[in-house]
């Protein structure tokens, strides 16, 4: 019972996460039912299969909160299933001995860019345009398999390339990817389903990650318009990589020096990479302020001249020129 507890809690936190940076929900929980001890298929496929309830609900929450393009979601969304339902029967096929390591590996490295990427200044801006199917398209087929393959993926791969490309507001980025998530998570379960059979799919674990899931999904929709993400994402990288970096060097059998070493690598890259986010979003804020400063400034001569016509039309005084 405790067990479930500590699983409903790691949806819940998953869910908060995922809805308000646009992902991050498959990376944490497969990251945690990796240490646990369950194999990479059956965790991907438990995961998976608690996601198709909990994008649901995130999707429907960013619909009443304006946060979804569905012309984006559209042209994603298919692409991204057939990458996931080929992902998880790559997966599917491979033994859980050379399986662990290679999925290790994918959200080490999931885990290592969120941390760049959150440690650098986020692109908000709109150079306006639309984004077209031929990205969007071979974006959600690459982020699809990795999704399946990693346990986690479509967010880290599909949500950076759409802010990227600064078309897109940054909410309706995060509202996009997870409600396009819903159709991923469905293709990926079909694909264990076929692969693994029922019984790859731990079904109180599924039902424990969905229930913290559905909680937290409203709130997270809401949270995405107020929670720093530079943090955020920093924050949840250094805990991916410092925790798939401890299956990673079971693998490859170091000992010794080597271990304490390379956490202390880890720990002071992932200490550099929030402060350097803390100055990232100073930067970002600071540069706000003096924005608005400005355009108010320009603004006020053109208010004061409306409201002097104003006052001379009141009082019949022709206006002078």
């Amino acid at each position: 019972m405790r067990k479930l507890l500590v699983l409903a809690l790691v949806g819940l936190v998953a869910q908060l996460i995922d809805g308000s940076l646009g992902m991050a929900y498959g990376l944490t929980s497969s990251t945690l039912l990796l240490v646990a001890g369950v194999a990479p298929a059956a965790a991907s496929a438990s995961v998976h299969l608690a996601e198709i309830g909990t994008t649901l609900a995130a999707g429907v929450a960013h619909w009443r909160f304006g946060n979804v393009d569905w012309r984006v979601v559209t042209r994603i969304a298919l692409p991204g299933a057939i990458g996931a339902f080929a992902g998880a029967t790559v997966l599917s096929s491979i033994s859980t001995e050379a399986a662990a390591p290679w999925m290790a590996a994918i959200l080490f490295t999931l885990g290592a860019y969120l941390l760049i990427r959150f440690a650098r200044p986020l692109r908000t801006d709109r150079v306006g345009g639309r984004l077209r199917g031929r990205f969007l398209g071979p974006l959600g087929l690459v982020a699809g398999f990795v999704d399946a393959t990693g346990g986690g993926g479509w967010g880290p791969v599909a949500t950076p390339a759409l802010l990227v490309s600064g078309r897109m507001e940054p909410r309706k980025v995060i509202g996009s990817v997870d409600t396009s998530e819903f159709v991923v998570a469905l293709a990926a379960s079909l694909g264990f389903l076929i692969g693994l059979g029922t019984e790859g799919f731990l079904l109180p674990t599924v039902a424990a990650l969905l229930i913290g899931g559905l909680i937290a999904a409203p709130l997270a929709a809401w949270l995405v318009r107020i929670v720093p993400a530079q943090l955020l994402g920093a924050a949840v990288g250094g805990v991916i990589v410092l925790t798939n970096a401890r299956t990673l060097l079971r693998s490859a059998d170091l000992d010794g020096p080597v271990r304490p070493i390379t956490y202390a690598l880890l720990a002071a890259g992932w200490l550099a990479a929030l402060v350097l986010a803390v100055r990232a979003l100073r930067r970002t804020r600071l540069a706000r302020a003096e924005a608005a400063t400005a355009e108010a400034a320009a603004a006020a001569p053109a208010s004061r001249a409306a409201v002097v016509a104003g006052e001379l039309a009141a009082t019949g005084t022709p206006n002078p020129r």
